[in-house]
């Protein structure tokens, strides 16, 4: 693993902790990491349906 910055390493540490998460439910501070994080091939940002009878996708992230 790459080394990760001190907000990086909380994020990923609180994604392993907490599992799939939508990206808006994040603290608004770790935001900023999930697309170095990304980058990096740590996390995987995906659009899924949040209801059966939305037509609407909301993004959530995961450790891959």
């Amino acid at each position: 693993m790459e080394k990760l910055s001190e907000m990086e390493n909380k994020t990923y540490k609180f994604i392993e902790k907490v599992g799939e998460i939508q990206t808006t439910n994040l603290p608004k501070r770790m935001w900023g990491a999930i697309p170095n994080l990304k980058n990096k091939g740590l996390v995987e940002v995906f659009k899924k349906y949040t209801s059966y009878f939305r037509s609407r996708k909301k993004k959530y992230v995961k450790l891959k």
